[in-house]
């Protein structure tokens, strides 16, 4: 097979760009370099299209390796013919190749074997001939049994009818789900799913949200899920063939039509709709994923406060709030627990402590949890009276419990508990999110919808990557970077994210980039993949704080030359960057678009993609769910995006849903379209649901 061909057809890609992309993927360079540093060579493909090549490759790939396994099958039974070998060899579906070999694919015992190793095997060629007829009624019932559940087996081993059929379930199969055998309608795990209780839609407009809703109600033994039309009249039309036949005698037709029933309803149609039920899974788990990494992004991207000194509390009412005191790098400097909820006293106490705390520690910014408590922690800082300006920032707390309990965080504070290694990773993400949440497990974020019931290993896959995306996006410093940012960094990985940060404990601070060549394991290779997306502020050569890769730099010399200047000087003065003649430095490997992303880094080297900073407010007025009234309007912070709307915080520890109806006064089909996590927006309260602790929210209607 000719993977580039068949990649550049599918993806609508020029076939000379995917042999590149091809090419260098399999010299080991990663999406994320391919995509910054080797835009001749691919012309220009973003990201999002190397990965789905990569990814496609893979898949070709497996394809290959399947058909090779199947091909050695039918060899072995004596039974590859020269056409069979042609059809396997020009298949380029997975579906149609297992189709194929179904009938050669050793089989346990079944009907039809039963029937062969009887001797039946001619009795059901006489009737699939047509022209068999059971003259003087001398062949028994049994004896057509047997027959036919041969026939029906060769008819559900047919790739042809089988298409047939696939392409009926794909016109008409609906999706439909009812309350499972046996289950209680009163039970109390059915009220999570009751609105799905008689469902019935097409499988082409069912939502991946309610797909995914309806599988889970049967995986809780809840409801029962069927993938299949309404009837079985034209599956079993698209079964027949010889039984339609001019010239078939009338009793091999009779034989025939029952054996394709019989075909159709116990081997064909629980076949077919396995695989639309896993076609449907993946297609919905696919659209899941695609959701909570556009999610997962927006978060890691989400912009930071900067390097200021922090104090960081992790609220609680009974066991008190812990605090910590973080310097501008994040580093713990202080912490202890103030319990400002027991009683008036301890309130003032606590007050009293945190305004000592600013003036001590020069404190610039309080992170406060969102969690329990959160609320009322704020309303006590709100209550201080500090002599410096401090910025008050709530922050969410999704994943610090997790990260708490972590290897990661057990190796950065072995001497300290849960408590505060959970204060002290809530005041960095403050600081710096991507820094922070690339140490927790991605699921443990809280912005996906139905991560549990997705592939893992597709969901792990596709959040590698975005994780692996935004990472070198931004670009990592190298002498403060943590190992789990590191591993993050193409062409690194957890093993030498290791030895860096080791050889960094034992050495001190790399010089510049090319000290990365010291760090032993780390090689030519990976030091191209590496190293144009690390930064070494400290550096005597200015382009290591930038995105220019080190194989750039001589020619970023010559530029500086060809107007009289040394580097250092180009960066700094726009001017003398203007007079470069950028046709003039265009080589065989080197050309219009890297030159163009040199001189955006001339001009603003290292600069950070992330958006600026903004301090955000609750309504002071509104602190518990029974705050909420309908048709107040309030500010709040969109916290989780799904394929059916927005999450938004609005201060009561219970976040209100936009439903994707509410999102604009026209037709919404993607709520990312209307809204980005962690947008500051004015909500409208449309339904406060006291029963079910449930608040609607709505963005018409808001002057």
């Amino acid at each position: 097979m000719n993977y580039a061909t068949v990649i550049a057809n599918r993806l609508n890609v020029n076939q000379r760009q995917v042999e590149k992309t091809i090419e260098l993927l399999e010299q080991g360079a990663t999406v994320p370099f391919i995509a910054r540093y080797r835009k001749e060579a691919t012309g220009g493909l973003n990201e999002v299209q190397i990965a789905a090549i990569r990814d496609l490759l893979l898949r070709l790939k497996e394809l290959d390796k399947r058909r090779e396994a199947i091909l050695a099958s039918i060899e072995e039974q004596g039974k590859l013919t020269p056409e069979l070998r042609q059809q396997i060899e020009a298949t380029e579906s997975m579906t149609d190749l297992e189709d194929l070999y179904l009938p050669y694919r050793p089989k346990r015992r079944t009907r039809a074997t039963i029937a062969i190793e009887k001797g039946y095997e001619p009795l059901a060629d006489a009737i699939m001939s047509g022209k068999w007829k059971n003259e003087s009624g001398k062949t028994t019932e049994e004896d057509l049994q047997y027959a036919r559940d041969i026939i029906a087996e060769r008819i559900s081993e047919d790739a042809v009818v089988r298409n047939r059929v696939r392409n009926v379930f794909r016109r008409k199969a609906m999706l439909t789900s009812t309350l499972a055998r046996g289950v209680d309608e009163n039970d109390e795990k059915v009220g999570k799913f009751e609105s799905w209780i008689d469902w019935k839609e097409p499988i082409s407009k069912a939502p991946s949200h309610r797909i995914l809703a309806l599988f889970r109600g049967e995986d809780a033994g809840v409801l029962k899920v069927h993938v299949r039309p309404d009837d079985d009249e034209d599956c079993i039309a698209a079964c027949s063939g010889l039984s339609g036949k001019a010239g078939i005698s009338r009793d091999s037709a009779e034989q025939l039509q029952l054996a394709i029933a019989d075909s159709y309803k116990r081997l064909i149609m629980p076949s077919i709709e396995t695989e639309f039920r896993n076609l449907l899974k993946e297609k919905a788990d696919r659209e899941a994923i695609r959701v909570f990494a556009e999610n997962l992004r927006q978060l890691l991207l989400a912009a930071p406060m900067g390097q200021k000194r922090t104090l960081a509390i992790d609220p609680g009412f009974r066991t008190g709030c812990k605090v910590v005191c973080l310097d501008a790098q994040g580093q713990l400097l202080h912490n202890e627990t103030i319990y400002p909820f027991t009683s008036v006293r301890e309130e003032r106490a606590a007050i009293n402590k945190l305004e000592a705390l600013v003036e001590a520690f020069q404190i610039e910014a309080i992170a406060i949890g969102n969690g329990t408590a959160g609320r009322e922690t704020e309303e006590v800082v709100q209550r201080c009276h500090f002599n410096r300006k401090v910025i008050a920032v709530s922050v969410s707390e999704a994943g610090a419990s997790v990260y708490s309990a972590s290897d990661v965080a057990r190796r950065e504070f072995p001497d300290y508990d849960v408590t505060v290694r959970g204060a002290v990773s809530i005041g960095r993400r403050l600081m710096d999110p991507l820094s922070e949440l690339v140490k927790i497990d991605p699921k443990s974020i809280g912005v996906g919808q139905y991560q549990h019931d997705v592939d893992q290993k597709m969901l792990a896959e596709s959040l590698g990557d975005t994780v692996e995306s935004c990472v070198n996006s931004v670009g990592v410093e190298l002498n403060t970077a943590s190992r789990e940012l590191l591993s993050y960094v193409s062409g690194i990985g957890p093993a030498l994210a290791d030895k860096i940060v080791a050889h960094r404990n034992k050495n001190g601070a790399f010089a510049d980039r090319a000290a990365l060549h010291d760090v032993k394991g780390l090689g030519d290779k990976a030091f191209e993949q590496c190293a144009g997306f690390l930064r070494v502020r400290e550096s005597a050569n200015p382009l290591d704080r930038s995105a220019v890769h080190p194989e750039r730099y001589a020619l970023v010399e010559k530029m500086a030359a060809s107007v009289g200047s040394d580097v250092e000087t180009l960066m700094k003065d726009k001017e003398l960057r203007s007079r470069i003649v950028l046709a003039d430095f265009i080589s065989g490997d080197c050309g219009l678009p890297t030159l163009q992303d040199i001189m955006k880094e001339l001009e603003k080297p290292g600069l950070d993609p992330r958006a600026k900073f903004e301090v955000f407010e609750f309504d002071k007025n509104v602190t518990r769910f029974e705050d909420v009234q309908e048709g107040m309007v309030l500010p709040g912070i969109v916290t989780n995006i799904t394929a059916f709307g927005a999450f938004v915080d609005i201060g009561v520890h219970q976040d209100g849903l936009i439903h994707v109806s509410q999102m604009a006064n026209r037709r919404v089909n993607d709520p990312s379209e209307v809204v980005h996590l962690h947008q500051h927006l004015k909500v409208k309260v449309l339904e406060v649901d006291q029963r079910r602790h449930r608040i609607s929210l709505t963005l018409k209607g808001i002057e």
